[in-house]
């Protein structure tokens, strides 16, 4: 366990914003990261991909999880991946890729720590990590305790879980266990998009190397793969959420439209739309912003850093995005990052 005093967490985010942190504690070990967490208020912080940090930084401490290890079990036609929270995802899921292993491969390219994926519940083109995983040993700071929770225990939802909302900050994920599909080629693609990139029809399969390939060349070019080179990335990730509807707001949308919005079918008759494509259609444009931060060029989805911004900026243009699309649609969209020490 190493200690530090006063260090900038901007660093530390793909955002490249926020203050400094009064005391931060880098762990390496499940053992650390419990006896780190023990401590009720402190922050919890591994690849930074999904968080928005006041100006003013953290004025407690911050836990860095940098834990390490992956160990693959094989069985009869299933697969376990147990990986340590600090682990990079996308090496996961490169890893996986190359041994043939199915149920990850359209999560390639995505920011972040395996520890996240359950807390976020992160999904993209048609895949969601809920599908796989089998267990979520964590750190119950309210019980005292290491907890082995079964997915039913963690309420896993469109990009939420337990750990998000309804206990946010209570469990300390230590490690997830995944169970993937021995398999050449990928489950039935099932997003059109991704489908037309790989030139298939909507649940064809392609060889898995053939899926991540694609999905990574589809977020290059919305900027969402982190790339030095490349100021679009410095992002959160997408920043709001795709809002679900019910039957009667969707209609009320698209009386307000003027046309059919973006639809994708969801549980209960709801339907999934596009906040991007609200927030477009609201007046704000890829590119929008005069400043340090603004809207992506590549997607208009994502609020970038341009360089010297600061997160009280960033803050304004998530508010104007969101009180737009709400006078203009009528609905409130929700941002994606934990925001700590700020709010819209």
């Amino acid at each position: 366990m190493r200690e530090e005093t006063d260090v900038p967490l901007g660093p530390l985010t793909t955002l490249r914003l926020g203050g400094p942190a009064r005391r931060l504690v880098t762990v390496d070990s499940d053992a650390d990261l419990v006896e780190a967490a023990a401590d009720g208020d402190a922050l919890l912080l591994a690849g930074g991909s999904n968080v928005v940090i006041a100006d003013e930084g953290f004025r407690g401490t911050v836990v860095r999880v940098a834990t390490r290890g992956v160990e693959v079990s094989w069985r009869t036609g299933r697969v376990r991946v147990e990986a340590a929270a600090g682990e990079d995802w996308d090496s996961l899921v490169s890893r996986t890729v190359n041994e043939r292993l199915a149920g990850f491969e359209c999560l390639s390219g995505i920011p972040g720590s395996v520890g996240a994926t359950p807390i976020q519940n992160v999904g993209a083109y048609g895949q969601e990590v809920a599908r796989t995983i089998v267990s979520v040993r964590a750190y119950d700071r309210a019980a005292g305790e290491v907890v082995d929770l079964a997915p039913a225990e963690c309420g896993f939802a469109y990009r939420s879980s337990r750990f998000k909302h309804a206990d946010r900050g209570r469990f300390a994920v230590l490690r997830v266990t995944y169970e993937l599909e021995r398999s050449k080629v990928s489950a039935p693609v099932g997003y059109a998009e991704l489908a037309r990139a790989l030139g298939l029809h909507l649940g064809d399969k392609a060889p898995l190397a053939e899926v991540r390939e694609a999905v990574l060349a589809l977020r290059r070019g919305k900027g969402m793969v982190l790339d030095a080179g490349d100021p679009d990335s410095v992002s959160a990730g997408s920043f709001f959420t795709n809002p679900i509807l019910d039957g009667e707001a969707f209609a009320e949308l698209e009386r307000r439209a003027g046309h059919p919005p973006p639809r994708w079918p969801e549980d209960g008759g709801r339907v999934k739309t596009s906040a991007a494509w609200l927030i477009e259609r609201a007046g704000f444009h890829r590119g929008h912003g005069d400043g340090a931060i603004g809207l992506s060029r590549k997607h208009a989805l994502a609020i970038v850093n341009r360089g010297g911004g600061t997160t009280a900026e960033l803050v304004a243009l998530a508010r104007e995005l969101r009180d737009g699309v709400r006078e203009r649609f009528g609905i409130a969209l929700e941002p994606e990052p934990a925001l700590i020490g700020v709010s819209l």
